[in-house]
């Protein structure tokens, strides 16, 4: 519905990409390294930075076609699909709507070159209650110094770039959250523990602590949680899309799994109740790609140049959910053999299970739909 002849190129493209990326996908899975050469590659190939603005180098790109790049790199890679994400949106789209012309020129050449931006929310103590937040950012004369300690950062051992979400103190009084531009590397910017994970183990999920890490105040980008999770939310359509990409790998494998296997003299495919779970399988798809591209079209009308809330999470939501349903559906449909770490199977169950938690738990967006819901019945 939303697709065009130029979006289809790109996704042709992203395929072709993304061919190379299956085998080493394993590799990635079984040494938990983050993989570099694929970052480097994307970069080469445009889809870093496809969002950055002509004038800073980049194409100036939407968020729908950053979404058709994400499905099809995440179809043979969910780490590099990832890194498509963040190489695009969320703490991108921060710097480069509010940034200064200085900064916006240095993380675009960081990000074009194949950087991968990190944005710093989750907090030991404070994961969806992000207002429960115990990270300040004080301000002292010309700079503001961080201090405090975030937990399940995505890559921020690997990446130059950093967005973090922190309390502003200022004249010793709370003035809300701020979004501050903090480079791996500064002083008291440092790396703690590496939280193992369960699936998508490419990028080291790490616990980073500011110990009066100072930067120049022009550091500071955005203020309050509304303007700060507003650019959030292509992050989250990107996520859906993630997820989308992981349950069509899966699916696909499935699907060519039943018409091979024979058992009892035809081919399992042959068997309804088997047919039925594909056909199933196939609506969750249809449906979620459609409600991703949805609201990936919306940025593009509204205005903002930001997905419009509600269908972002409904996405997100229904993206998250029916992975691991289709997922677990396609290792089932694999036998013994799904169970087995002989194909990509059981790993693509393990990393579509981190999208109903990280960028917004189903709980939670279901709380903001409900919320958006009734403001809209009024």
């Amino acid at each position: 519905m939303y697709l065009t002849a130029d979006h289809l190129e790109l996704q042709a493209r992203a395929r072709e990409v993304a061919a190379t990326f299956y085998d080493r996908a394993t590799e990635i899975d079984e040494t938990e390294e983050y993989p570099f050469q694929n970052a480097k590659d994307l970069a080469a190939a445009g889809f870093m930075g496809l969002t950055i603005p002509t004038e800073y180098g980049g194409p100036g790109g939407s968020l729908l076609d950053v979404v058709v790049v994400i499905e099809e790199i995440a179809k043979a890679c969910g780490v590099s699909g990832r890194i498509v994400v963040d190489g695009n949106l969320g703490a991108l789209s921060i710097i480069m709507q509010a940034g200064p012309d200085w900064m916006k020129k240095r993380v675009a050449e960081l990000v074009l070159a194949g950087d991968k931006p990190v944005i710093q929310i989750s907090e030991p103590g404070s994961g969806t209650d992000v207002n429960g937040m115990g990270t300040t950012a004080t301000v002292q004369g010309d700079r503001v110094v961080l201090n405090g300690t975030k937990t399940w950062i995505t890559g921020a051992r690997d990446s130059t770039v950093n967005v973090v979400v922190a309390k502003l103190i200022e004249n010793g009084e709370e003035r809300g959250l701020a979004a501050v531009y903090v480079e791996k590397g500064t002083e008291g910017f440092d790396l703690g523990k590496r939280n193992y994970m369960m699936g998508l183990r490419g990028i080291p999920e790490m616990d980073v602590h500011f110990n009066d890490c100072a930067v120049p105040l022009d550091h500071v980008l955005m203020y309050g949680l509304k303007d700060i999770m507003g650019r959030y939310n292509n992050q989250r359509v990107g996520a859906a899309t993630v997820a989308l990409g992981l349950a069509q790998a899966g699916y696909e494998d499935a699907l060519a799994y039943v018409k091979k296997r024979e058992q009892f003299g035809h081919p399992i495919a042959d068997f309804q109740g088997l047919q039925w779970r594909l056909v199933d399988s196939r609506l969750a798809l249809d449906a979620s790609r459609l409600l991703i591209h949805r609201a990936a079209a919306s940025a593009t009308t509204s205005g903002t140049g930001l997905p419009d809330p509600q269908l972002a999470a409904l996405a997100k939501l229904h993206a998250a959910e029916n992975a691991i349903t289709v997922t677990s559906t396609a290792l089932q449909l694999h036998g013994a053999l799904g169970y087995s770490r002989n194909i990509r199977m059981e790993r693509l169950f393990r990393d579509a299970r981190m999208f109903t938690l990280g960028g917004g738990t189903t709980e939670a967006l279901r709380n903001l739909i409900g919320a958006s819901i009734l403001k809209e019945s009024r």
